[in-house]
This record gives C-alpha cells, structure tokens and sequence, in this order.
C-alpha cells in the first residue's frame, strides 16, 4: 500500500513538473520577440530631385558589400554623385566620385558575393569592371529584369519605395553606353537608422 502511494505522489509530483514546465514554455513563446537588429540600420534613404528612395539591404547575401555600402553612406561619399550612367530600360548607375565610372572609394576592391538573387526590377547590384572582385563603391539599380546579369554581378539590395524617383532620373542614350550631358545626382544618402 506503501509503493502505491509512494508511487502515485511521486507520479502527481512528476505530473505538476511537467505541467510548469509546459506552462512556462508557452508564457515564453507568447511573449514578445526578442530585441534584433533594428531594420532599419540595414535601410537606406536616398534623396534625388524627384523623391526619396528607400533601399533595403541584404547582408544575409552579400555581407561585405552591404557593410561597404553603409560605411561609405555613413561617411558621406554618396551625397553628391551623379548618375554617370543611365540606360533607359536597363538600369542607372552612381557611385563614383570622379563622374566617369571608373572611378572609387579609397577602400580596397571587395571580393565577389555572387548570390541566387535575380536581377529584377529595383534591385540593387554592384558595379565591377571585367574582374568580377573588383566591386569598390559604385552601384546600379535596374530599371527592369536583367536575367544575363544573374550570378554575374553581386546583389545588395532591392528599391523598396520610391521608384518613380528612379524613373525620374536623367537618362543617357544607349547608343552612347548610358553616358549623360548634366546628369542628375544623389542629393543626401544616409542609414534610416542614423
């Protein structure tokens, strides 16, 4: 009679474990997520003549680009630049402080990150010369899909608002590799979380 009820406390003492136990467990997953990363420190605001564009990065794919981009947004390097060159249809490219595009920052040239990410309207790519690691500070944004740039160019980061200001911009002619007479600029670029 003793073990029976030695049994059936140590039973019911086992049962009100798991019962806290299971109590706890759904207390914690109902409660609120824990503190990540702001979004918005991987945001970025650039303001042009017809509005502000917001850009979304991806350090998930390509960490060291992103971390390029927003040192050198936090550094000012952006605000300025021209859109060197613009391809109507195709995509308009910044980033250079000489206006030629062939020029950079004076960091050193980044490895490629090459990703699955498509190259579809609003997405944001690396500019590079013939060296697929010679990535520095000078970026493109395409004006629509771009499927022969896939697995070529390193992807940052897509337009998530403001595109009709990216419409907007001064175009050059293809005939003369996208190259514009005034081109329009990059008037401020900063980190949303800054």
């Amino acid at each position: 009679m003793m073990r029976v009820r030695s049994s059936a406390a140590l039973l019911a003492a086992g049962l009100l474990l798991f019962a806290a136990a299971c109590t706890r467990e759904a207390a914690i997953e109902t409660s609120a997520p824990q503190e990540t990363p702001s979004k918005a420190s991987n945001t970025l605001k650039m303001e042009l003549d017809g509005g502000t564009v917001t850009i979304t990065l991806r350090p998930d794919i390509a960490p060291n680009h992103v971390e390029r981009l927003k040192a050198l947004t936090a550094q000012g390097f952006y605000d300025g630049l021209v859109f060197h060159r613009v391809i109507p249809d195709f995509m308009a490219q910044t980033g250079d402080p000489t206006g030629t595009g062939a020029g950079g920052s004076e960091l050193p040239d980044l490895k490629a990150e090459f990703s699955e990410m498509p190259f579809t309207r609003g997405v944001i790519g690396m500019a590079r010369t013939q060296d697929p690691d010679s990535a520095n500070s000078q970026f493109f944004i395409t004006y629509a899909d771009a499927p022969w740039l896939n697995g070529q160019y390193t992807v940052v980061g897509a337009v998530t608002d403001g595109m009709e200001a990216v419409d907007a911009i001064k175009k050059g002619s293809q005939a003369n590799n996208g190259a514009v007479a005034d081109p329009d600029k990059i008037i401020r670029m900063t980190i949303a979380s800054e």
